[in-house]
């Protein structure tokens, strides 16, 4: 599966992972796209959008404690668990779309995540912010400035926040090797990530089970998926 890139192993010390729905996907996290992107006939892309939260904003938040209910049962897949045990070998950091923490929870230490996180909630308005593991029984919950509270998360329209893109943007320029692991390139600016890499002449590895917008730009494609395709990927260098 990795045999093209066996004679690289050596040379490889600063591996940057950058993951995306697909991996979730594996540990039962729906996706937006696709056959899982409905949630009450609604389109779920539209829904985690700034001018949703505050056309309707108890709908966004009754679609928010069901993801948040999912993702907090949710557990580590193979494919996460074999990015945390990377970390043994060789210097790894994860850039991620995702929102769920599972990164973390597979034991992963360093973790940049991309569009924020579905643990954190914040003020619409002010400067609050706190972690919630509990449902949130009355929607839409109000902060104690009285402003309505919002999941504390990159909506599409919304930028990323500037700290932590700056941040990923010399990381991905620093490595030796980027793996894109189920992310379809298509949301921008996570999608340039690659040609940060590349310009520093990162080796580029794809996996996904799709085709993606830059397919042909990788040194190695992986059509499997990544519960199946990462550990396979650790053991060439346990074997080292």
């Amino acid at each position: 599966m990795f045999e093209l890139i066996k004679d690289d192993i050596d040379n490889i010390k600063k591996v940057v992972f950058v993951t995306g729905a697909g991996i979730s996907q594996e540990s039962g996290i729906p996706t937006f796209r696709g056959k899982d992107g409905l949630w009450r006939n609604h389109d779920a892309m539209k829904l985690a959008t700034i001018d949703a939260f505050y056309n309707n904003p108890k709908l966004v938040w009754e679609w928010y404690n069901e993801r948040r209910a999912n993702i907090f049962a949710a557990k580590p897949n193979p494919g996460h668990r074999a990015i945390a045990e990377l970390e043994k070998y060789v210097k790894v950091v994860v850039l991620t779309q995702n929102i769920d923490g599972l990164h973390q929870k597979a034991g992963s230490s360093q973790v940049l995540e991309l569009h924020g996180s579905i643990i954190k909630i914040k003020c619409s308005v002010c400067d609050f912010k706190e972690e919630t593991t509990y449902e949130i029984s009355k929607v839409p919950p109000l902060c104690r400035c009285g402003n309505i509270l919002r999941p504390d998360v990159v909506w599409f329209g919304e930028s990323l926040p500037q700290d932590v893109w700056q941040k990923a943007m010399v990381l991905a320029s620093q490595c030796d090797l980027m793996i894109i692991v189920g992310t379809s390139l298509v949301v921008s600016p996570a999608n340039t990530l690659p040609i940060y890499a590349k310009q520093n002449n990162a080796l580029l590895i794809e996996i996904n089970p799709e085709n993606t917008e830059m397919s042909s730009e990788m040194d190695l494609i992986i059509r499997n998926t990544s519960a199946i395709s990462l550990p396979k990927f650790v053991t060439l260098f346990k074997k080292n």
